[in-house]
C-alpha cells in the first residue's frame, strides 16, 4: 500500500497512522521516511493498546524529533482541527464491528482534499479453513469479509469521492497447525452471528490440528489464501443540499468559504 503513494502528487502537511500496531509498524516507519518533513500523528482506538502503541513509536532521547514540531503525536484530540491531510488506515476494517460507522469516523478526521488510505482483508480470505470447518460440520470459522465493490459504495455514503479499489491474492504458509493458529490468532475477532457461543475443548483442538495435517503439501507446509483490498479516496469540498433549513458544522462551512486547497488523487 505503501508503494501506492507515489502515485499521489500533492505532499500531504500532515498525516494520520490509524492503529499502527496491528497495522503494522514497519508501514508506519515507512510512511515517516516517506514524508520526513511532514507533521505526523497515531491514533489508537483501542485503550488498552494506547500506552503499548505510544512506546513502540516514540522518539529516542537523542532523536532531534523529540524537539520539534515534526515529532509524533499521540490521540485524536491531538490531530489539527481541519484534520489531516492523509489518513493512513492498515488492516482495520475488517475486524470492525460497525464498519460503515468507521468510516464516517474516517471521513471527519480527513482535511477537505485530504484523502484516506486503507487496507483490509477480501472475501476469499482463508478459503481452505472455511471449507475445512464446513466440511466437519462446524459453525463458521470467520465472519464473511465484504467484497472490494461494497466498500466503495460505503466510502461514496460516507462522503468520500471517486474511491480508487484493487486487490491481490497472497498465499501463506506454515510448517505446523500450532504456528498456523498462533498467527491467526493475533489477525482479527470472528463476528459470525453463527459462530460457536462457547469455549472449544481439547479434543476439538486436537481434531482441528489433525484436519489441518492433512492439508499440508508435499513440501510439508499447510497453505491458506489472503486477500487484501486496497482503496484510496479523497474527501471533497463539502455540499449543502438546498432546503429550507439546512445545518452545517463550522468546520464545514470554514471549508467552503476557504474554497479548499486543490485535489490530491
Amino acid at each position: 500500500m505503501e508503494d501506492r503513494l507515489q502515485w499521489i502528487k500533492t505532499q500531504p502537511r500532515n498525516w494520520a497512522d490509524w492503529a499502527p500496531l496491528r497495522g503494522g509498524l514497519e508501514a508506519h516507519n515507512l510512511l515517516a521516511r516517506r514524508y520526513r518533513e511532514a507533521s505526523s500523528f497515531v491514533v489508537e482506538p483501542e485503550p488498552a493498546l494506547q500506552p503499548v502503541t505510544a512506546q513502540a513509536l516514540a522518539d529516542p532521547w537523542w532523536s532531534a524529533r523529540r524537539w520539534n514540531a515534526a515529532r509524533t503525536r499521540f490521540g485524536a484530540e491531538t490531530l489539527p482541527e481541519e484534520g489531516v491531510d492523509l489518513l493512513w488506515a492498515n488492516m482495520s476494517l475488517h475486524s470492525a464491528s460497525d464498519p460503515q460507522g468507521l468510516i464516517g469516523q474516517w471521513h471527519k478526521l480527513v482535511a477537505t482534499n485530504g484523502f484516506l488510505m486503507f487496507s483490509c482483508l477480501g472475501p476469499d480470505t482463508l478459503a481452505e479453513l472455511r471449507a475445512l470447518y464446513a466440511a466437519a460440520g462446524w459453525a463458521p470459522a470467520g465472519h464473511d469479509f465484504t467484497d472490494m465493490h461494497d466498500w466503495g459504495d460505503m466510502l461514496v455514503g460516507a462522503g468520500f469521492a471517486e474511491p480508487v479499489m484493487d486487490m491481490e491474492h497472497i498465499q501463506l504458509t506454515w510448517s505446523s497447525p500450532e504456528a498456523l493458529l498462533a498467527e491467526l490468532r493475533t489477525l482479527g475477532r470472528n463476528f459470525h452471528p453463527l459462530r460457536f457461543p462457547g469455549l472449544r475443548g481439547r479434543a476439538w483442538r486436537a481434531q482441528l490440528q489433525q484436519l489441518l495435517v492433512g492439508k499440508m503439501n508435499a513440501e510439508g507446509r499447510i497453505s491458506m489464501t489472503f486477500e487484501i483490498i486496497y482503496g484510496h479516496a479523497f474527501k471533497p469540498k463539502p455540499k449543502v443540499a438546498l432546503s429550507p433549513e439546512s445545518a452545517v458544522s463550522l468546520r464545514d462551512m470554514r471549508s467552503m468559504l476557504q474554497g479548499g486547497r486543490g485535489k490530491t488523487s
